[in-house]
């Protein structure tokens, strides 16, 4: 179970400029072998130790959309919350995640489009203070008004 996963909605009407979320999982073995199933990405880099070890990456590691998901599960838990409506997400992926890591998740209010309810969101994931995604979101936000 991640921890510091709050659930709930922020309202478009109560968002800020700087407002922000996050969550920490750790990835395990469990978590790679089931993302392989789900998206059919078998990647040996992902699942065989042996393989990954020949890599430049010396060793397994963790699909780079399972580390995104993470941003997703803020996004539509969290800021803005339940009801959240993804339309873009940008993602730059700058170190690999490992079975094991402890992944946190991050993200921010960037700007606030209340005429449209759309909100940019800055997303990122962090191992320890080493940054391994970056990213931008963009979000249509429920709202108290808008049904």
């Amino acid at each position: 179970m991640a921890k510091d996963q709050m659930t709930g909605t922020i309202y478009l009407e109560d968002l800020e400029i700087g407002m922000s979320r996050e969550l920490t999982k750790q990835i395990s073995d469990r978590d790679i072998t089931l993302f392989a199933e789900i998206s059919t990405d078998h990647n040996p880099v992902h699942l065989d130790e042996d393989y990954a070890k020949a890599t430049p990456f010396k060793g397994r590691i963790a699909h780079g959309i399972l580390t995104a998901a993470l941003i997703s599960a803020v996004i539509g838990n969290q800021l803005p919350g339940q009801g959240t409506i993804y339309l873009e997400q940008s993602l730059k992926f700058r170190r690999p995640v490992r079975p094991g890591d402890s992944v946190r998740a991050v993200v921010t209010v960037k700007a606030i489009d209340p005429e449209r309810g759309r909100v940019t969101l800055e997303t990122s994931c962090f191992v320890g203070d080493t940054m391994v995604l970056v990213g931008e979101a963009l979000v249509l936000a429920p709202s108290r008004t808008k049904h």
